[in-house]
């Protein structure tokens, strides 16, 4: 018996069941026939607000998250237009795929092992901080442990690129995209005071450049905004703030299978009734894996990864500023401000534990 007559013996009788069916199989005939076209609005407008937070950040010095998700929220009227949800959704998610595997040309296993054991030691204890201050903080604030693993994951490791590796896995059955979208906010605007107020901080506590070079690579969320701050304090902690934050983007790989198999035990039973998909480790992280990989053995051109990077950050942008459009304010709006608190605590935590770390142990 095929299933097309097993799935109609299910819904025998039942006149609302052969109208879902019928409905069904129209939609997978249309989905069928229609054309690349479709792509075009949503990712015409999503392409034009990602070009405006990028000159943003390049004229004035804003955050190019920061500026994505601004910008994205405040054109989300426009994804009221069904045109746009099929070029929003393919930027949102292809982008945010294509984005992270292309990260695995900045890391190679040479530079985790030259960190050294004591250095590794005190990252792995910065970012377990983080992940456990913010399980903490949503349970203390009454919400789920899927947004405290958001927060103290995303806050670990990354920033928006780890927040969005994660949401890929945890699922939206588990995080409303409102909800999402808050916490790379906050995520953003907690980067970009870190990078504005860390370099300072360490030059008041008396910090040597291995010091300082730790603490920002271990404790600011954005790749590029840690190794900046890193090369403010001087070239020796850049070099240093460098090596140190790409073994935390290594560490994506890792944290994403824990969170995948997380889920996968914490809610069996819900997601076999509700249908809701229970994760396994995605393809993209195993491909970022495997240009990692290839990375580390081959030792590919600096233009490779320079111009990896790029697209990876082009990618990203979009993938952000696409799931703010696709985000109701009013949603967001109504969080207040217990949806803060996971990041928030992360980010203290983090903090915390790298300057204890860089002082006595560095």
């Amino acid at each position: 018996m095929d299933k097309r007559r097993t799935d109609f013996d299910a819904y025998a009788g039942d006149l609302f069941g052969e109208i879902m069916l019928a409905d069904t199989a129209a939609a997978n005939r249309a989905a069928a026939r229609e054309p690349l076209s479709r792509f075009v609005p949503g990712l015409a407008i999503c392409i034009i607000a990602s070009a405006a937070a990028a000159w943003l950040s390049q004229n004035y010095g804003v955050p190019v998250i920061l500026a994505g998700l601004l910008i994205g929220l405040a054109l989300n009227f426009a994804a009221g237009d069904a045109r746009t949800h099929a070029g929003l959704d393919a930027a949102s998610r292809h982008g945010l795929r294509v984005g992270i595997v292309l990260l695995g040309f900045q890391v190679t296993v040479m530079q985790v092992v030259a960190m050294g054991a004591v250095p590794f030691l005190g990252l792995a204890l910065v970012m377990s901080a983080a992940v456990v201050a913010a399980l903490l903080a949503a349970r203390a604030t009454r919400q789920s442990a899927s947004v405290g693993l958001l927060a103290g994951g995303a806050t670990a490791i990354c920033g928006a690129s780890a927040a969005l590796a994660l949401y890929g896995v945890i699922g939206r059955e588990r995080i409303d995209q409102a909800q999402f979208t808050l916490t790379l906010v906050i995520l953003a605007a907690a980067s970009a005071i870190a990078l504005t107020t860390y370099p300072a901080l360490t030059q008041m506590l008396g910090f040597n450049d291995a010091q300082a070079g730790f603490l920002v690579g271990a404790s600011i969320h954005d790749v590029a905004q840690a190794i900046g701050a890193g090369f403010a304090v001087s070239d020796s902690a850049g070099a240093q703030a460098t090596v140190v934050k790409l073994t935390r983007v290594a560490l994506l790989a890792p944290l994403v299978t824990l969170a995948a198999l997380w889920i996968a035990r914490a809610y069996p039973v819900a997601d076999a009734g509700t249908g809701a998909r229970v994760p396994m480790l995605p393809g993209f992280i195993l491909a970022f894996l495997a240009l990692v990989g290839v990375n580390s053995l081959l030792g590919l051109p600096i233009v490779v990864a320079d111009n990896a990077l790029l697209a990876s950050k082009t990618l990203l942008l979009l993938a952000v500023t696409a799931t703010a459009m696709r985000t109701r304010t009013d949603l967001l709006l109504q969080l207040g401000w217990r949806s803060v608190m996971p990041v928030l605590a992360a980010t203290i935590a983090s903090l915390g534990v790298a300057l204890a770390f860089a002082k006595w142990a560095v």
